[in-house]
């Protein structure tokens, strides 16, 4: 076994890699001062693992690493390779090549590496204990150091042979040895307390378990109690989701019936509105006909009444009239006055019939109209009571929907309590059979201990009592904020208006009838809010 060759890079005065290669016959490196031979001496010392800094000459572990030059900067790091040649098997590894590996970072931290393996400094210490060439084997001497080693004690002197002989690392195995046994006392030791206390709380723990069987018994009752309440609740829930479900149906059934009819009334109500559109020009032509017939009529009685006075004065001027126009002539007029007063008269009655006719059809589609209004209006009503209906059922669906919920996770808890404790009675049991096992020898009865139980007990009993009037007010509050949560989307479901009823409201001017929405409407008494 030989050094075979060393790489130094950042170490002391090597900032550039920088590999040596120790070949057979090399016994000694020369070279003028200052040129780094005991450089490489450090660099083999600290790559066996010295950890002393002033073994190296330096006032600091961090000082091995390249400080820097005026012309170069300093590195952040230190690393040395040593490789050892193991044809020979000195060493114990099974490689005929090892290669040793230390680095060190100016954090502090240190990395060591064995055929570039990551490992720790023990390792390299017990790989290298067997050699001779470990750390504190003395194999390298110093500046110094060989007048201390000939002035040295006998004591002193000793180590030296010792470890020559091979001697220190048996004692350094011994002493390691030593302290595992000594830790190992104390264990021992710890684990004898441990059983005298174990075995004076047997009988404590005998009564715990008692108790805490009798506890669990208790509890599975109280469970199987709980759980089938609930069952009963759920089917119940159950049974009135159903029905409720079927109501739901029932009104959604009956709101499309109403929603048809709703259409066929808007159908009607547009038919009559065309048709009274397409009349309205009849109407307003015989209005125009009945005033210019009403027109004539007084023309034709102004015509009348002064043909009667022209005839009133020729009938008393008798003889004595003064020559004027031919009687015959005037008579012959009067007559065709007379038929176009009788053509005339016959038109008028035609068209006040046709007038008296109009008017009765309009009256008779007003009629129809306001008809169709109020039916209209009464099935705009009934929507909004079935969508405020539909929207009560809905939240009452869902607080059903809640409150099952809840019922199942309350189950799933209780199930997963109940298995949870079994699993804790089970490993008290084993407990208390393996104390039993152990124990050789009987207790004193501890009155202290039993108060103290006893005092444990009853407040964990009012603990388990607080515990359920909080679950009880808090599913109380549950059902309470899901009653709520139904009355806001039942009011909100009423403001939000998809049908005409909107419309019709905003008409409410021009719909005879129609006062408004029945909301606005209504004045509650205080106090009867609620209601």
């Amino acid at each position: 076994m030989y050094l075979k060759s060393l790489t130094v890079k950042g170490f002391k005065s090597f900032a550039s890699a920088t590999t040596l290669k120790l070949e057979p016959g090399i016994t000694c490196v020369v070279g003028p001062n200052g040129s780094g031979k005991s450089n490489v001496v450090d660099a083999i010392a600290w790559v066996l693992g010295e950890q002393g800094a002033k073994a190296l000459r330096g006032g600091k572990m961090e000082d091995v690493i390249f400080a820097g030059t005026a012309g170069r900067a300093p590195l952040g790091r230190a690393e040395v390779t040593l490789t050892i040649d193991n044809t020979d098997g000195a060493l114990p590894i099974e490689y005929t090549e090892v290669s040793i590996t230390r680095r060190m970072f100016r954090s502090g931290e240190s990395e060591y590496e064995i055929n570039g393996n990551t490992c720790r400094l023990l390792d390299i210490q017990e790989l290298l204990s067997d050699s001779g060439i470990g750390r504190e084997m003395h194999i390298i001497v110093g500046q110094g150091r060989l007048d201390g080693m000939l002035h040295a004690k006998p004591e002193d002197r000793r180590a030296f042979i010792e470890e020559a002989a091979g001697v220190l690392k048996h004692r350094k195995r011994k002493e390691k040895a030593l302290r595992k046994l000594d830790a190992m006392q104390v264990n021992l030791n710890r684990l004898t307390d441990l059983t005298a206390e174990l075995r004076r709380q047997l009988k404590p723990l005998g009564r715990q378990a008692e108790v805490a069987r009798r506890a669990a018994a208790i509890q599975a009752n109280l469970r199987d109690a709980r759980l089938r309440l609930l069952a009963d609740d759920l089917a119940t829930l159950r049974t009135t989701l159903d029905r409720e479900i079927a109501d739901e149906t029932a009104v959604r059934e009956r709101r499309e019936q109403i929603e048809g009819e709703h259409v066929e009334v808007q159908g009607r109500l547009g038919e009559l509105e065309a048709a009274l559109a397409e009349d309205a020009p009849l109407l307003a032509a015989a209005q125009d006909t009945w005033y210019k017939l009403s027109a004539l009529q007084e023309r034709f009685r102004s015509i009348e009444q002064l043909a009667r006075e022209r005839l009133r004065h020729l009938s008393a001027t008798g003889d004595d009239e003064r020559p004027g126009r031919d009687p015959e002539q005037l008579e012959a007029e009067a007559e065709r006055v007379r038929e176009q007063e009788e053509e005339l008269r016959g038109a008028l009655t035609d068209d006040q019939i046709r007038l008296a006719e109009a008017v009765e059809h309009r009256q008779e589609l007003e009629r129809q109209l306001a008809a169709a209004e109020r039916e209209l209006v009464a099935a705009a009503k009934a929507i909004a009571d079935r969508r405020e209906g539909m929207a009560r059922l809905t939240g009452q669906v869902n607080s059903a929907r809640a409150r099952t919920t809840s019922a199942g996770e309350e189950i799933e808890r209780l199930a997963i309590a109940h298995t949870d404790a079994l699993g804790r009675a089970e490993q008290a049991q084993a407990d208390l059979d393996a104390v039993a096992a152990q124990s050789t020898e009987a207790d004193r009865d501890n009155a202290d201990l039993d108060a103290r139980h006893d005092e444990a007990v009853a407040v964990q009993e009012r603990a388990q009592a607080t515990v359920r009037s909080l679950a009880d007010a808090e599913r109380a509050a549950e059902k309470d904020a899901a009653t709520w949560k139904a009355r806001e989307e039942a009011l909100a479901l009423g403001l939000r208006r998809k049908d005409g009823a909107g419309a019709l409201l905003a008409r409410a001017g021009d719909v005879p009838g129609l006062l408004g929405s029945l909301a606005g409407l209504l004045t509650v008494a205080p106090g009867h809010e609620a209601a």
